[in-house]
């Protein structure tokens, strides 16, 4: 398992459209469950006059969710394909959806986009999609699902019907052809996860084999070095040792770095002696490693979680002000000048307050829909002028995305995401 190169995929799409289904037939087809666990869960499921949810079971292991039949804890779930280690985002809807591909522990490196081919293309389908793309997702399968249950099924004219609306709406987004791959499936019965079955007229990949047709992105060594500070402890002979995932460049011992924004006026400055992966010292971090480094020369109460370190000559860059692309996914009223949520950006959580509402966009295509409106709301797009509280750390997603991504929470949600355009440098 360890020597295949590993990748994180991210499944979206409309609620009721066999997510959850699909993930856990692909589970099951590769054998990460005991078949005795699955006749179980069906009887369950039999029992409770809910048998079409067996397979989603598998992975809506609680409880309240079996009883309810929707998806609520966003599971890790992992499995082999013949070239990947897979890991799967499976997000319920996509305020979390947007939450985990921001804040969490993964960037997917592509995505799953399930849409129901009796129902085709629904509102959320037109979100996650752009939201996908927005957040720089630049692969994706589009599965086509519940092919068993067109009239007639396994219709293919319906398949093909679905697939031109979806290709449709991939294009005014931005995708382009080579991006994404259509494939019909049935999650349900099992067709063309890992066998064609009886979806006979296909002639193209299944879907086990679409996701070895991805690509993995070369890590973002040639960028700056980002090092997002999570914890920071001192160690008793060591000294003061942050910790945190390296998102770009490289990190070496010897390194000078600067930490940003920090407790210390214009940063705090030490150089990089040791570090550490899992207990044992390695000689350089790469993007993706969660390392502790011992600092010299930096005490424990000038940095914190949420500062960025970077090397002295070319240091994260922190915010005065900034422009972002943003979708507001979910919320109660509407967003006006003045509204200060809390932006979660890697690792730093900073209240910011909305400057300017400066264009309106349309959330299908991008384009400008309204100049200076006075307010947005849930579906909508803008560009806006933000300006954290206090100082933080972004970057122009055009030049480091890793750090130019954000999503904005309040009242215990995710009302919106976005990335930032453009950065006036606090002084």
């Amino acid at each position: 398992m360890a020597n295949k190169p590993h990748m994180n995929l991210v499944i979206i799409g409309h609620v009721d459209h066999g997510k959850s289904t699909l993930v856990g037939q692909t589970l099951l087809q590769t054998g990460q469950f005991p078949a005795h666990m699955v006749e179980k869960f069906k009887e369950e499921a039999k029992a409770k006059g809910k048998e079409s949810f067996a397979l989603a079971w598998i992975f809506d292991a609680l409880k309240e969710e079996r009883e309810r039949g929707v998806t609520i804890d966003v599971a890790h779930k992992r499995f082999d394909t013949d070239k990947y280690y897979i890991t799967i985002i499976d997000a319920p809807g996509h305020r979390d959806f947007v939450k985990n591909m921001i804040t969490g522990t993964s960037q997917a490196d592509a995505a799953v986009l399930v849409v129901a081919a009796p129902d085709g293309v629904m509102a959320q389908t037109k979100e996650h999609m752009f939201l996908a793309r927005t957040l720089g997702v630049k692969q994706m399968i589009v599965a086509i699902n519940k092919i068993d249950d067109t009239k007639p099924a396994y219709d293919k004219a319906r398949f093909e019907a679905v697939k031109a609306d979806v290709d449709k709406l991939a294009k005014s987004v931005g995708y382009k052809d080579e991006q994404i791959q259509y494939i019909p499936v049935s999650a349900f019965v099992g067709d063309n996860v890992k066998e064609k079955g009886k979806i006979d007229w296909w002639t193209g990949d299944t879907f086990l084999k679409a996701i070895d047709n991805f690509k993995l992105e070369d890590k973002p060594t040639n960028l700056p070095l980002r090092w997002p500070i999570q914890d920071v402890y001192t160690i008793k002979g060591v000294g003061t040792v942050p910790v945190g995932k390296i998102e770009t460049g490289v990190l070496k011992p010897g390194q000078q770095l600067i930490f940003k924004p920090s407790m210390k006026p214009g940063g705090a400055t030490g150089e990089c002696k040791t570090i550490e992966m899992h207990h044992e010292t390695i000689n350089e971090a790469l993007p993706g490693d969660n390392v502790g480094v011992n600092i010299r020369g930096i005490a424990k109460n000038e940095i914190r979680r949420g500062d960025v370190a970077g090397p002295v000559d070319n240091p994260p860059t922190v915010a005065k002000s900034f422009t972002a692309q943003i979708m507001v996914l979910n919320h109660p009223s509407v967003i006006t000048k003045g509204y200060t949520p809390v932006f979660h950006c890697y690792t730093a959580q900073v209240a910011c307050r909305f400057e300017e509402i400066q264009k309106k966009l349309d959330p299908k295509t991008g384009t400008v829909k309204e100049e200076n409106p006075d307010f947005i709301k849930t579906g909508d797009a803008a560009i806006v002028k933000i300006i954290p509280t206090r100082p933080m750390v972004i970057e122009p997603s055009k030049k480091i995305p890793q750090l130019g991504r954000f999503a904005i929470r309040d009242m215990g949600q995710t009302v919106a995401a976005g990335i930032c355009l453009d950065v006036e440098e606090a002084k």
